[in-house]
């Protein structure tokens, strides 16, 4: 294995933060569904994404998916703790995931709470950092389940 799960982490969310820009305002009050399993291709159908492979190794399968201001990663996981130890470490770098079981979306709020409509998962955000808001401070990072 010649990519590690530090390395990875940054270089996806520097991506994903450079595509998407800060998190927008949303609510994702739909119906959730049960939560999808199964491989990065299948996930991909169900979330209706054409994914573009970023990485793929064998702890972490990686692609980009969507258009435009839809952007999205999608990744899947060998293990729990692995996907635990990747979610932990990019959260640092704030944005907003959608989690399941060996997999993961990251982009902004309102694009994984409306993946969540059609993948189900646990919302999740990452540390928020100050800027042009209501408070200059830094905020940290909570999970904002919903359910």
């Amino acid at each position: 294995m010649r990519l590690t799960r530090p390395m990875l982490a940054p270089a996806a969310l520097a991506a994903v933060l450079a595509l998407t820009g800060c998190g927008a305002d949303g609510d994702g009050g739909a119906a959730v569904p049960e939560t999808a399993t199964g491989s990065l291709e299948h996930l991909a159908a169900e979330a209706k994404c054409a994914p573009d492979m970023q990485t793929d190794a064998d702890t972490i399968r990686q692609a980009l998916c969507g258009k435009g201001d839809e952007k999205y990663v999608l990744a899947t996981f060998a293990t729990d703790r692995g996907q635990r130890e990747w979610i932990n470490t990019a959260k640092d770098y704030g944005g907003y995931y959608l989690v399941g079981r060996k997999w993961v979306a990251v982009g902004h709020e309102d694009v994984v709470a409306d993946l969540r409509g059609r993948l189900g998962g646990t919302l999740e955000q990452g540390v928020q950092h100050g800027g042009g808001g209501h408070d200059a401070g830094h905020s940290g990072g909570h999970a904002a389940h919903g359910g």
